[in-house]
């Protein structure tokens, strides 16, 4: 701990008495424990060490000892207690060993990577690179200061000249914990409802009310507990705008900002975010129906025949990041990220503190897991929004997908129109938080004349709050110090107290008051919360500050501001103490009610107070820093009155208009990526489906004019391709024999547009059956995929024909299209039986042909465009042929060798070996730290590799199939096995139905996840009633599970 070195040198001396100790004068050298004179070892380094540590519970162990009467047995247990705290340091300095090797490590991973990628980026770009600065920010510096006038929330929207005015545009937000509504938040009710829920429903209504802006969402989920309050379970809340008067004549039907609620996870529980997780697939495809529906919505109110699609998907904070980056993917329209906080920066300091390790850490927090999906944000996002630049560059720099250097030489290359070889990174901007000044009272004038001049009538009508907080003081006049923190170690809220306790003159001169969030009873708060609470009531004690400090138990939302005033009318003070604070929205709160301000030095109020310059900033660890600065600014009135002026001259620069403003311009200059295909909505949805030429395979439409050919030729500018069957046998030699035949452009096949051309069936289809099990022999697959087809078509008691063709099948699978067409027919089953084919891990999908003389399939050429998105195309197939080649020259054997995939937008490899490479989640890395984006998927039970661009996967392929042609995924029944390739997980949530069939995809394939980042548990839902398993793979196994399912009438 920072500040705390002397307990590293204390423990020191302990350990030099470790011999004496154990050998036999054991009694008299445990004297050094104890007591020599007037001074006890153990009893001061557990008196000082404990108050360093926080380790609540060592205190009052210590508590109970020392109440001991009987002074041996007192100083016995005293010496244990130093020996239990001397273990947890040896705990952590273990801790810390490895953590340095880990870091040294993936030090030298970097280095290497950015060797490599320098030299694919050969060109010398020097003097842009140099130029070039992480995350623009328009400078707020001291030219601004004291002369700029204060312009309110109101008038900056009314003469705000947006270059967007005259545009329509509709924005996602996603923010998943926490318990999120318009008004009357619950802040601090819980550690996930705090300062992030105010921002993201401010920053919703602000948007709504910007011009240009049609329509804004907040995405949250919907809780329907008994523990909370009913609103939390409305399906949709519109947001007051913040100019109601001009607002509701702009808007149209639909128009303006919402809290829309999706349900996911157990209906009846309110979740913390670290179960979350497992949920997520369902919540995207939930938030996913409603992004569709409602662009079909506002794009008919503005007057287009087309859908009005999110101009931007921006996600807060990990879980939501995770999600908004699949949404942004199936829909193919930009991702915006802010972190709000992040799960490396929060491992450091864990990690730092020495109590737990890495592994115990993952199994509490889920920390893993968030870090993944950060590392996902960075792969998917075109513009990651900061609060400060410390969070760039302390912060984001910890990942594997982000380096500054890097993201400068890439931004200069851009600007020069000079190829990044495949490479991308998010741009980092940093646009701070605003605030709504439209209730603010300015503070102006004497504020202790105003006082004394009102002395009859003060407390007349002042706020409830008001006098809940001075009835805990002696002398309510004196300057109020403020801190408004809920109860957590990392709020520093103990060294605060500390601080006001030890200096006499401070305690003179002013009260101190701390608002921790709402309790009922302290025993009912979280063991976090609750022992810091007690022992900032012990100092209390210990200090002597009863009618000196203020802890009032409730306050509702509403009531901060007054807080806030009250403060500054006593000429008080706002303080925020914590170790690190990633920006400090109280601060700028603090501000616009004229209150100076205390603050940390580390993270974003450094940043505000460059801005503002309104107060002191201190190093959090000493408290004699911090009572320095509360008693220089309430003993010094000019002092006070300076930072108070610059305070508020400056704020307006904390706005949401300015904030909104500046959000517009990042987000519109993102490349605005929408799928391509229109689809007719003036067909008929309910036509009848009565013949297989009725359903999917049937449509002739321009953007499914590629056909493939096995034997065919490339003729340019020809969309069609014809994929033909070949005999081929399916003995050992089969893979070569399908290698040998890849897939080409035919020279005699083209498709014109049929007029006649049907929608899909796959809409209309009462149940979509989605073989997904996986297997390194693709007959196995298919044998499975046969058992099912047939139970489906032959024991179905429902012989009408309309029941017949109720139920589609897809396969999907990581073989490609030729290898399943050259066996396919030799396991007994036609092209035609299915209505899709989701191949090579998802980066291909095909439709069978109606024509039924040959086996010809129809590829969906629209899809590889909306997957194109970061692919890396040849830079990327180059840097992994030197990856396995540098694998082959270390085991000094062909151990990983390149193979022809067919596919623009799938590179494989064979492994000879599984256990001589490293595991998947070491090639993800390795390609992220090169900034290269895509799905490394090991496959086959780790015989193949697949790679494939960041955004496809089979579960987003089905989420495509859905968007495209309205697929219903509550129809959907996908079969697994017990355990699968990498990307096995992706398809274990969500709205589909999962049968886990028993038996299948274990050993082998299990093995390929012993090496995750993080355990396959804190992703798979413990409680998920849309999961069954099948107990028997064989005929009546499965006929009994599609039963319980309702696929079959008995």
């Amino acid at each position: 701990m920072a500040g705390n070195d002397w307990i590293n040198s204390y423990l020191e001396a302990i350990l030099d008495v470790d011999t004496g100790i154990n050998d036999n004068n054991n009694k008299s050298s445990s004297l050094l424990l104890r007591e020599r004179g007037r001074f006890s070892p153990a009893q001061y380094f557990v008196e000082e060490v404990i108050t360093g540590f926080n380790e609540t519970d060592l205190h009052r162990s210590w508590v109970r000892a020392s109440s001991i009467r009987n002074s041996e047995e007192r100083n016995t247990r005293l010496e244990n207690m130093c020996w239990r705290i001397w273990t947890l340091a040896r705990k952590k300095k273990q801790i810390e060993v490895e953590e340095s090797q880990r870091r040294t490590k993936r030090r030298l991973e970097r280095e290497n990577a950015h060797r490599e990628a320098t030299a694919d980026m050969s060109e010398d770009l020097s003097e842009g690179e140099k130029g070039d600065t992480v995350g623009d920010i328009s400078v707020r510096g001291d030219s601004v200061r004291g002369r700029m006038p204060r312009v309110s929330s109101i008038d900056m929207m009314a003469n705000l000249a947006s270059p967007h005015a005259d545009k329509k545009l509709y924005i996602v937000l996603v923010s998943l914990h926490g318990l999120i509504r318009g008004e009357n938040m619950e802040l601090g009710r819980d550690s996930d409802t705090g300062g992030q829920v105010k921002y993201v429903v401010e920053l919703a209504r602000a948007l709504g009310s910007t011009p240009g802006v049609y329509r804004v969402d907040l995405l949250t989920r919907q809780v329907l507990a008994p523990d909370v309050d009913w609103t939390y379970g409305e399906p949709t809340e519109m947001l007051n705008p913040l100019n109601p008067e001009n607002h509701f004549n702009e808007i149209g039907e639909s128009g303006g900002a919402y809290i829309v609620r999706i349900p996911f996870g157990p209906k009846d529980k309110y979740l913390s975010k670290e179960v979350l997780w497992p949920h997520i697939p369902e919540f995207v495809d939930g938030a996913l129906a409603h992004i569709l529906q409602m662009s079909k919505v506002l794009g008919k109110q503005i007057g287009s025949e087309k859908p009005l699609w999110p101009i931007a998907i921006h996600g807060h904070y990990a879980d939501a990041g995770n999600s908004a980056a699949l949404l942004s993917g199936v829909l193919n329209v930009p991702m915006v990220f802010t972190g709000h906080s992040l799960g490396r920066d929060k491992l450091e300091q864990l990690l730092n503190q020495g109590r737990q390790s890495r592994e115990e850490i993952n199994s509490t927090y889920k920390i893993m897991r968030r870090i993944e999906a950060e590392e996902i944000t960075l792969d998917v996002s075109e513009v990651i929004i900061t609060s400060t630049r410390q969070e760039i560059e302390e912060q984001w720099r910890l990942y594997d997908g982000f380096d500054p250097v890097l993201e400068r030489k890439l931004r200069a290359r851009i600007k020069r129109n000079v190829s990044c070889h495949g490479r991308f990174m998010p741009r980092m901007v940093v646009i701070p938080p605003g605030m709504e000044f439209r209730n603010i009272v300015s503070q102006d004038g004497d504020i202790d004349g105003e006082i004394e001049g009102n002395e009859d009538s003060y407390g007349a009508h002042d706020p409830p709050i008001w006098s809940e907080i001075m009835r805990f003081f002696t002398n309510p006049r004196k300057p109020m110090i403020l801190a408004l923190a809920r109860p957590d170690p990392k709020k520093n809220l103990i060294t605060l107290v500390k601080a006001f306790g030890e200096c006499r003159q401070l305690r003179e001169l002013a009260n101190l008051t701390l608002i921790m969030g709402n309790r009922d009873a302290i025993d009912d708060m979280s063991s976090t919360n609750s022992s810091v609470l007690l022992s900032i009531l012990k100092l209390i004690d210990k200090y002597d500050l009863y009618g000196q400090v203020a802890y009032p138990k409730h306050h509702k939302q509403s009531d901060v501001p007054d807080i806030y005033r009250l403060a500054a009318k006593t000429k008080g003070v706002f303080i925020n103490p914590a170790y690190i604070e990633p920006f400090g929205l109280t601060l700028i709160e603090a501000a616009a009610r004229g209150l100076p301000i205390v603050a940390t030095k580390n993270g974003g109020p450094v940043d505000i107070h460059r801005v503002l310059d309104n107060g002191v900033l201190v190093d959090p660890h000493d408290h004699q820093s911090i009572a320095d600065a509360l008693l220089k600014l309430v003993s010094e009135k000019q002092l006070w009155c300076r930072c108070r002026d610059h305070g508020l001259n400056n704020i307006h620069l904390f706005s949401w208009p300015e904030h909104c403003k500046t959000y517009l311009a990042r987000v519109t200059s993102c490349k605005q990526r929408q799928p391509k295909w229109q689809r007719s909505e003036t067909a008929n949805a309910d036509s009848e489906s009565d013949s297989p030429g009725g359903s999917l395979r049937d449509i002739h439409d321009l953007s499914l004019s590629l056909k493939i050919s096995l034997d065919g030729e490339k003729n340019e500018g020809i969309g069609s391709l014809v994929l033909k069957g070949q005999e081929m046998a399916t003995d050992s030699n089969t893979n070569q024999m399908m290698k040998s035949a890849p897939l080409k452009l035919s020279a005699n096949e083209s498709m014109e547009k049929q007029e006649n051309s049907r929608l899909p069936s796959l809409r209309t289809r009462k149940f979509i059956v989605v073989i997904a099990v996986d297997s390194d022999s693709i007959a196995d697959i298919l044998d499975i995929t046969k058992i099912i087809f047939e139970v489906v078509k032959t024991d179905n008691k429902d012989t009408t024909a309309s029941s017949q063709h109720s139920i589609g099948f897809i396969l999907s699978t990581s073989w490609s299209m030729s290898e399943i067409n050259c066996v396919l027919e030799k396991a007994g089953l036609k092209s035609s039986y299915f209505d899709a084919f989701i191949c090579n891990s998802g980066s291909e999908i095909y439709y069978p042909s109606s024509n039924s003389s040959e086996s010809q399939y129809i590829m969906d050429s629209d899809y590889h465009p909306h997957i194109d998105y970061r692919w890396g195309g040849e830079s990327l197939r180059n840097t992994l042929v030197r990856w396995a080649n540098s694998i082959n020259d270390k085991k000094k054997e062909p151990v990983i060798t390149e193979l022809d995939s067919g596919s623009s937008h799938c590179y494989e490899f064979r492994v000879r070996d599984p256990s001589l490479i490293p595991p998947f989640k070491e090639l993800r890395r390795l390609m992220r730290i090169q900034a290269l984006r895509c799905h490394a998927i090991y496959c086959k039970n780790g015989e193949r590799i697949n790679v494939i661009p960041i955004l496809a996967s089979r579960a987003q392929a089905l989420r495509y199939l859905y968007v495209r042609w309205g697929m219903e995924l509550s129809k959907v029944v996908v079969f697994m096995g017990e355990s699968g390739d990498s990307d096995y997980e992706g398809l274990l949530g969500g709205l589909h139905t999962s049968v886990i069939l028993k038996g299948l995809s274990i050993g082998a394939a299990s093995k390929i996840h012993d090496n995750r980042s993080y355990p396959l548990e804190h992703v798979i839902p413990t409680d998920n009633t849309k999961s069954v398993e099948c107990d028997k793979c064989d005929r009546d196994g499965i006929k009994a599970t599609l039963g319980k399912l309702g696929l079959l009438k008995s």
